[in-house]
Order: C-alpha cells, then structure tokens, then sequence
C-alpha cells in the first residue's frame, strides 16, 4: 500500500511535511518523496496522516450488557473515529476482576479489527473493598487498573493499590466523585439543576477525592491517570501536584470542553454524565488545561446506552454518552478552530500522551506498525449516524470540522469513508 503527497504529521518527532508512506506487511517500510507501486495507491492529496489515534478510555459492556455495546461494534466505532487502538474499562458485568473472565475477553478480542486493551479492576467486585490480584492480572494480559464508574473511598485501598502498582509499573485510572456530597448523579449543582428542580452532583464532590489521590500519588510515586476531570478546581489541584513532582497524567473527555452544562436544558438524558458537564468559566479552565500541558490526554469515554434507558426520566435514566465518531471532529473544531490548540498539539492528546500511559510504541516511522488515521481537517460533515449499537450523543445534528477518511491498523485498511472517491 502506498500513500501518496499526504501531509504526516507525527507529533513525538515533531515532523509536519508532505511525502508518501509505504507500507509493507503491516509495517511503514518507506517514508519520502515520490515513491511508485503499480496498484493499491491512496491518493492522500489535500489530507493528513497522523498516528493512529489511541484512547484510553473506553466501555465496550462485553460481558454483560452487549444490548447496548459489544468489543466489534465498539471497534467498528472506534475504527470510524480515527482510533487504532482503545483501552477498554472493567466495570462490566460481571467486573473484570479475576484471570478467568480476563482470559475470555482477551480471546474475545481477537476478532477486533483493530488493537483492543483491557484494564483490569482495581478491587474485588468494584466495591472498593479489596484488591485484586493485580500481579495474576498483569500476567493475563492486563495493561492497567481501574474501579471506573466506582470510585474508591477507602482511603487505605488507594493507597496499596497504587504501591502495587507502582512495584508492577503499571498505571492505575481513577474515577474521582465522592458520592457521598452527591444528591443525584450526572448534573452540575448549579443554575440548570435549580431551573430543573434536581438537587444535583457540586464539584466539591471531585474536588476533594482528586486532592486526596494526588496527595497519595505524591507519597506512593504510582503512575496515577486521573480521569475525565471536569472541574477547574480540580485542574488546579492537578496543576500543584504536578509541580511537586507526582507521577500523574489528566484526561478530559470531548464533551467536556465542548458544552457546559447548559446543554442539559436542551438534550436532556443525552448530556448526563458523571461527572457532569459543568460552567463555562470550568470549560474555559479545562482547555487552559490542555493548552499548558496540565491535561495530556483527550479521552472519549465512550459509554454507550439504549434508547429505552436514555429515554426514562433524567434522574433515572444512566449516564454517560458515546464519544468515538466524533471525537477527533470535536477536537478540530472546538480546539483547533478556535486557536486553542494547533492540530500537532491535538495529535500529541490523542496519540503521543496515551501510548506513554501504557508504554505504547506508536508513530509514523520508517519500522513502526502501520496505524494511521487519514483525514481531512476541512471537510465539514453533519453527525446523523454510528458505527456503534447506540446513540446517546448530544452531537447528533451538529455541522463539525474534520473527517476520517481512512483508519488502517496493522497495515490493513478497517475504515473508509464512503464519500471518499475511489483511488
């Protein structure tokens, strides 16, 4: 396969130039100008190649809840979004928290068209009450730990959790909401929840467990990924751990610098998550965040549900939105559009960031796997449909900037545009 007068852009080497890509079993075997093969050519004029993008966020609900998501569909998805590799959570059902289930899930995964990872749980049951056997885990091919959904208030648990961590030199993700100052679940305490009449979740309640896990990071050295941070307090307290020296990463999801949490009023279910959406003056905070490097990775956590449980009432109706087909579009157009970020600063969130959480070899190299995502920032295109099984997007109808045209993964295409004329 050849890829022809395309601009690579590879954020660790800091290359931004136009040439052609060879690829060879699956490997990029040639980077440079004006390379010939008879057939199988990709015209990439007008177009960007970048590393495959990598999130490390996201649930696939296999086992337990494939009505609404399963690791094809979720890698179709995935693939669709630009992503050649995804680290899947273990908050299914049952928790993802002993080698047996572990074992099926990673032969489960073998018929993903693209790289599938998979946390392990942090504790016994997500219960936040014993450890696993992380050790046994990692040996089965766990590449991280995480109570995702559940956050773990034994204070304790955290703390051993991420010495055994650290001694195995695996990340640990954490989900960061004391529930405890919670009333309800996936909206902002603020104006819209008194204009819904909801008591609703402050960002107190992140505030504090984000300052007690940085607090315990700075003491254990753990690499410690505290995830989808929503909160401005909570960046700044991020910011200071980082400047004393603690092992911690960030992520902030798309919808999280994108809306506030005045899109509740407007999409209803479809923009409850937790932690919830929140004030402009937190989402301004967040893409200063990711403009001085407090946040290092953008994250979709891809949560897909049914139309049924969506469509109950908002304080009974599950949070969470699917992020993975419009992730990179809401990059471009939210950051890059705007001046946030220049489109090298976006790629450095989506690949660069997130292969070193994991110890990922990942990049546009002469010897490297073949993951690429080929794309058009400045073809706009209207969201109306997925990949996924679900659709619990608040982005549906919205005009968005930049469009996947390709992702290949090892070498083989498993996405294209169906718009994209043929080469």
């Amino acid at each position: 396969m050849l890829i022809k007068n395309i601009r690579i852009i590879d954020p660790e080497t800091k290359r931004d130039e136009v040439g052609d890509i060879l690829i060879k079993d699956g490997i990029i075997a040639k980077i440079n100008n004006n390379l010939e093969i008879e057939d199988d050519v990709i015209d990439g004029t007008g177009k960007i190649a970048a590393p495959g993008l990598i999130d490390v966020h996201v649930h696939f609900r296999e086992p337990g809840f494939t009505h609404k998501e399963d690791i094809l569909t979720g890698s179709e998805a995935a693939a669709r979004g630009g992503f050649t590799t995804v680290v899947a959570m273990a908050n299914t059902n049952p928790p993802l928290d002993n080698a047996d289930i572990l074992k099926y899930i990673m032969n489960k995964s073998k018929d993903s068209p693209i790289n599938y990872l998979q946390t392990a749980a942090v504790t016994k049951g997500l219960k936040g009450e014993e450890i696993v056997n992380m050790e046994e885990l990692k040996e089965f091919g766990a590449v991280g730990f995480s109570d995702d959904g559940f956050p773990i208030m034994d204070s304790n648990i955290v703390y051993k959790a991420m010495m055994e961590a650290k001694r195995l030199n695996m990340p640990i993700s954490l989900h960061e909401e004391d529930p405890k100052l919670i009333e309800n679940f996936g909206i902002n305490e603020g104006n819209i929840s008194e204009i819904l009449g909801i008591k609703g979740a402050p960002s107190l309640a992140e505030d504090i467990i984000v300052a007690r896990d940085c607090i315990i990071a700075l003491k254990t050295g753990a690499r410690v990924n505290i995830q989808h941070i929503s909160s401005g307090m909570a960046l700044d307290i991020v910011r200071l751990a980082k400047s004393m020296g603690a092992n911690i990463t960030a992520e902030v999801t798309p919808h999280h610098f994108s809306l506030t949490e005045e899109a509740v009023l407007e999409y209803r279910t479809n923009a409850k998550m937790n932690p919830p959406l929140r004030t402009e003056k937190d989402r301004s905070k967040l893409i200063e965040g990711l403009k001085d490097g407090t946040i290092d990775i953008i994250a979709t956590d891809h949560a897909p549900h049914s139309i049924e449980e969506k469509n109950m009432d908002f304080i009974k109706a599950p949070s969470g939105i699917i992020g993975l087909e419009t992730a990179l579009s809401l990059g471009i157009t939210y950051l890059v559009k705007t001046n946030k970020l220049t489109i090298t600063e976006l790629l450095e969130k989506m690949t660069v960031n997130p292969a070193k959480l994991y110890n990922l070899k990942r990049g546009i190299r002469e010897g490297y796997t073949a993951d690429l995502v080929i794309f058009d920032m400045e073809e706009k295109w209207t969201v109306k449909d997925f990949c996924s099984k679900s659709s619990n997007s608040p982005f549906i109808g919205s005009e968005l900037s930049g469009k996947v045209k390709y992702t290949i993964c090892r070498g083989k295409i498993v996405y294209r545009d169906k718009e994209y004329p043929s080469s």
